[in-house]
């Protein structure tokens, strides 16, 4: 096999690992021995993977050494066995040059995810409640945490805008397929001829940067307190707890105001500022080398359009990769891991094209 040297480096890496963990000096060290647990995680599969390749390798061998067998009886056993073992054999060898693949540096991190109303008026914003919904559930499925940091509302209860904290486990490797233009078609609750009107919302997922990777000079920061805005509370209107946050040399501004205290509502800030300084940080030094980019939302016109969201025929179609799934509400329920999946095998693929072209 092509790999055979790097995957024997990985399992020998990985069994030194494990003999290390073993060892009392790193297990008195909490700090090395989550740092060496985390490395030793990481190759596990790829471990795994490998000496079931090896298995199943050593049994389609031994198959085929019996194809010399003189007894008609075992020749046959044996034929069975290399039909069966040889796909096998295909399958696992396309699922470790997957898992070789280069791993995206912000597949651990959490996101800032943000939703916007684009084109479409009341029912634009109405649809961005529902998007929202629908990647809270989401959220809540995975058992990750979503914290709102800025609502704008519509007059009609629909989402003029909302930017919100999503923290857990690999959240960034799910969501990032995420980002772009999402297009409802169906009958507005103001229409009263029962016409289908399309209206668009815009997604973004940007990487939320450990503090390591964005440093936030306070020389570059200008800090504003005012009063929160919204329904009841007896902060509301009454104590400056909310926070707006100007980078000064980029002009980027944040705003927090869901929680009460202004210490709360600062660290929120922050993490906003720095994910969207590290999503520029990145784009701009993929544009230098030359790597494409994807433009996460446009303008939020409905001819951008990366999934659209079809009431009278219950189907949602992502555009990219022509999956076509007659499962709407179950999607907007937060069920999203046929997309999900989908999205991430599709991907995944594409790089292993790229690689293989590359070699």
């Amino acid at each position: 096999m092509k790999y055979l040297k790097k995957l024997e480096e990985i399992e020998d890496r990985f069994e030194a690992l494990t003999r290390q963990m073993a060892q009392p000096e790193l297990i008195n060290d909490p700090a090395a021995y989550r740092k060496t647990a985390k490395l030793r995680a990481e190759l596990e599969p790829i471990t795994q993977k490998f000496r079931q390749w090896k298995k199943v390798s050593a049994d389609l061998e031994g198959a085929r050494q019996m194809l010399v067998e003189s007894d008609d009886e075992l020749r046959a056993l044996a034929r069975e066995d290399i039909d069966r073992l040889e796909p096998d054999l295909a399958r696992i060898e396309q699922e470790l040059k997957l898992l070789l693949l280069p791993k995206d540096p912000n597949d651990e991190k959490n996101v800032v995810l943000e939703i916007r109303a684009g084109t479409g008026g009341d029912e634009a914003t109405l649809f961005a409640a529902e998007i929202f919904r629908m990647y809270t559930r989401y959220a809540e499925s995975q058992g990750w945490k979503v914290e709102i940091t800025s609502l704008s509302e519509s007059s009609v209860g629909g989402i003029k805008e909302v930017i919100a904290l999503v923290s857990g486990e690999k959240v960034y490797s799910r969501l990032k397929y995420e980002s772009g233009v999402h297009r409802v078609q169906r009958v507005p609750v103001t229409e009263t001829q029962g016409r289908v009107h399309t209206s668009a919302v815009t997604v973004a997922v940007l990487a939320e940067p450990d503090e390591v990777d964005i440093k936030l000079d306070p020389k570059d920061l200008r800090i504003d307190t005012f009063c929160s805005s919204g329904p009841g509370g007896q902060s509301v209107n009454t104590t400056y707890s909310a926070v707006r946050i100007t980078h000064l040399p980029t002009g980027l501004v944040v705003s927090c105001q869901d929680e009460k205290s202004q210490i709360k509502n600062r660290a929120a800030a922050e993490r906003v500022l720095r994910s969207r300084l590290y999503e520029m940080e990145l784009a701009r030094q993929q544009a230098q080398i030359g790597a494409e980019r994807r433009n996460m939302v446009k303008s939020g016109d409905r001819s951008e359009k990366i999934r659209t969201y079809n009431f009278p025929q219950n189907r949602v179609t992502d555009h990219r990769i022509g999956l076509t799934l007659h499962q709407l509400q179950e999607i907007l329920d937060g069920r999203l891991d046929p997309l999900v999946d989908a999205l991430t095998t599709y991907y995944q693929a594409e790089r292993l094209k790229q690689q293989e072209a590359a070699a």
